[in-house]
């Protein structure tokens, strides 16, 4: 981690803008920082960098919450201004976001690696090179023959519902326990 930064986290809740799609598996990232928002009586305020930001501390850490207000394939022009703005290394950026390759309510913390076929990774990897630390929060595969798009767009199942508010209750304590503890300890507890 950049010793000299001085400045604070950038936590980044991937999702698309707008009511139709606050709900969609692909908008977990922004149900997370939503509730971290919640947790340190921040509001959500429109910055120039084009995110909705709120400030504050958390686990200790300054921290600046982050939505991107464009879609979800576009988030690296705003991650990346948010990122110019504060003069954060990239480092200490952490992206939460929806994962296909895990099954529903299951939690991955990592540094780096792939997009793995996600535009909004796809993006901000394109913009910021991907160094950045990753919140995959699981939501399985589409039944069926059903496409990957229509599967992200679409709410949480009501079965997925039930356990939707502990997930992302959960997801919101590994993110806290990656700026408090670092990543390995937060693995440690929440890799599942």
């Amino acid at each position: 981690m950049s010793d000299e930064y001085s400045g604070p986290w950038l936590v980044v809740g991937l999702g698309n803008p707008g009511a139709e799609y606050a709900g969609n598996r692909h908008n977990i990232g922004a149900m997370v920082v939503d509730l971290l928002a919640g947790r340190i009586g921040a509001r959500f305020k429109a910055h120039k960098s084009r995110n909705q930001v709120a400030e504050g501390r958390l686990s200790g850490q300054r921290v600046v919450l982050a939505k991107p207000t464009s879609y979800m394939n576009l988030s690296g022009g705003p991650v990346t201004a948010l990122r110019d703005f504060y003069k954060a290394p990239v480092d200490r950026i952490v992206v939460v976001h929806d994962e296909l390759d895990l099954d529903y309510a299951t939690l991955r913390l990592k540094l780096g690696g792939g997009d793995n076929g996600h535009n909004g990774l796809k993006s901000l990897t394109k913009s910021m090179g991907p160094e950045y630390y990753r919140v995959r929060a699981g939501v399985g595969r589409p039944p069926g023959r059903m496409e990957v798009a229509d599967f992200v767009l679409k709410d949480f199942s009501s079965t997925e519902r039930k356990e939707l508010d502990w997930f992302v209750d959960r997801t919101a304590d590994a993110v806290e326990a990656l700026l408090a503890e670092g990543l390995e300890r937060a693995q440690s507890t929440y890799n599942s």
